[in-house]
């Protein structure tokens, strides 16, 4: 995972903040893919693509964190 030590935090965070939260109004797609997948109506593959898409700065994010401070 030597990639995740090029990637600097920052870079990350803002990831996080524009394509992980974006679009911004009415409410940002990674909530509304969350709440399609909790209610069992996640099944179209656009769908999936795009909780893929912008869940993947969160997730990098944690990676990273972990690498970091974790044990």
């Amino acid at each position: 995972m030597s990639f995740l030590d090029q990637i600097s935090f920052p870079l990350l965070i803002l990831a996080c903040l524009s394509l992980g939260l974006a679009p911004f109004l009415p409410e940002p797609h990674l909530w509304q893919k969350l709440k399609m997948l909790a209610a069992g109506e996640l099944g179209r593959p656009i769908d999936i693509f795009d909780l893929i898409l912008h869940a993947a700065p969160f997730v990098l994010l944690g990676l990273k964190f972990l690498r970091s401070y974790g044990a």
